[in-house]
């Protein structure tokens, strides 16, 4: 079978800020492991397997996961297939809400309930410290303060090493890092949802990660003409080239696509060696819809 020459590491590193942690900026999103809108087993378990283990082989080293993916599915799919870990491999899982049995999306952030959550990732995954932990916000109304707090109560004790936050303002990204450092922000963001662009470049001269999620437009693919036509320029697919966009957009976005087909990571995985002319650029900048 011809080996494919695409790689994770073609799209450079990034160390998370105050750590040793130092990784692809090509990663991977497990949240598409598990069944149908993230609920319930996935449709083919082999090939769930078979994608992390071609994420690994493809150079992949940068994991994002939940406990609420599933619920607990891609954790034990994570686990029973890559454990014990590479070395080199860092798991990040995100905390602050669950799933009901109907597959709602629940919220929840007391100090109770995030060290729960904390301590159920570290069981599923075989792990003794979960090297980040993202804390899952609902909008910018919410109060960061408590549950940063406990999130820096269980950094003092060794659950977790470092912090991140996910679905906050440039306010809540403030408050936060008056509670504890922060090494990466998750929020809504791609070639044409821009709403982040000034946080993105004050936490480059900071030096902390931004981790778009839905870089693909989520579970409303993106549908842009001009992203269409740049691809078809380039003999690529639309995917590929999105994701080939927030990789040159800022040296501190890393990407997690995420994928339960092997085919599909390629795909993705693509983008980390595409390297897009200024002609390209300026049609995709010219896609944001944020305004």
């Amino acid at each position: 079978m011809t080996q494919p020459t695409i790689n994770a590491a073609a799209a450079g590193r990034f160390t998370f800020p105050g750590t040793s942690i130092s990784v692809n900026r090509m990663g991977y999103g497990a949240m598409q492991l598990a069944g149908p809108h993230v609920f319930g087993e996935p449709k083919d378990p082999e090939e769930a397997k078979a994608v992390l283990r071609e994420a690994l082989d493809l150079g992949i080293d940068h994991i994002d996961t939940s406990d609420f993916y599933g619920p607990y599915v891609t954790n034990r799919l994570i686990r029973e297939t890559l454990h014990p870990y590479p070395a080199s491999l860092t798991l990040v899982t995100k905390i602050g809400a669950w799933r009901n049995d109907k597959g709602d999306w629940i919220l929840e952030r007391g100090a109770d309930f995030l060290r729960k959550s904390v301590e159920d990732n570290l069981e599923r995954l075989g792990l003794q410290q979960m090297a980040i932990v993202n804390l899952r916000m609902g909008g910018p109304d919410d109060d960061i303060v408590a549950p940063m707090q406990a999130m820096r109560q269980m950094q003092d004790e060794g659950l977790l090493a470092h912090i991140g936050i996910s679905t906050v303002d440039a306010k809540q990204l403030a408050t936060a890092r008056a509670i504890a450092p922060i090494v990466c922000v998750q929020n809504l963001y791609n070639v044409v949802q821009r709403t982040d662009d000034a946080m993105i470049d004050d936490l480059a001269e900071a030096g902390i990660a931004y981790v778009p999620y839905f870089p693909l437009g989520g579970f409303t693919p993106l549908q842009a003409e001009g992203l269409s036509k740049v691809a078809a320029d380039l003999g690529e697919t639309s995917q590929t080239v999105a994701l080939a966009w927030l990789l040159q957009r800022s040296p501190n976005i890393l990407v997690i696509p995420g994928t339960s087909k092997r085919a599909h990571l390629r795909s993705n995985i693509a983008a980390a060696g595409l390297e897009l002319d200024a002609a390209h650029l300026q049609q995709l900048d010219a896609l944001n819809q944020a305004g």
